[in-house]
């Protein structure tokens, strides 16, 4: 009989201990994780002019969905991504890389990066929204929004729409 109530009292020891490591764990933290398709973090280069707003803003939009940023601020953007094979019809104001190499080319929603990476298509060297339209993350305007695709670009220099981003709410 003693064992069991030794058993009893050891098992409420360990419940207890175990229930009150998760209520005190950083609450943040668990909701960054269930945003993201997986548990790993994803850490990403990005590459921006030191004086750009709307890329401190999407930096904020892609960090809410899990992922961690490294800024960098370099001379010549453009031979920046000129180096990752990113043309000038695909560019935006900043570019982003991953670990793997994929790069990650204007304002793209941190949902779609995640969708990419999770099952990434062949020859494809990244994603990009050209320009800066408005409404997309990091370029918020109110109410407005106007309709664009992010492009799946490919090792051969060509693209393809890999999602349409409606303007409509």
């Amino acid at each position: 009989m003693k064992w069991v109530v030794r058993s009893l009292g050891w098992f409420a020891t360990t419940t207890l201990l175990l229930m009150s490591v998760v209520a005190c764990s950083d609450k943040e933290s668990l909701t960054t994780a269930s945003n993201s398709i997986t548990s790993e973090i994803v850490s990403l280069d990005v590459y921006k002019s030191r004086t750009c707003g709307c890329c401190k803003k999407w930096i904020s939009h892609i960090e809410d969905f899990g992922f961690e940023s490294e800024v960098h601020h370099p001379a010549n953007l453009n031979k920046i991504k000129a180096d990752k094979g990113i043309e000038p019809r695909y560019q935006s104001c900043h570019t982003a890389v991953s670990s793997d190499g994929y790069v990650f080319e204007g304002h793209i929603p941190g949902h779609i990066i995640q969708q990419f990476l999770a099952a990434p298509p062949k020859d494809a060297i990244g994603l990009a929204v050209p320009g800066m339209p408005v409404g997309s993350p990091g370029m918020e305007v109110g109410d407005r929004r106007d309709e664009y695709d992010v492009l799946l670009l490919s090792k051969d220099g060509s693209h393809t729409v890999y999602e349409h981003i409606n303007g409509k709410r």
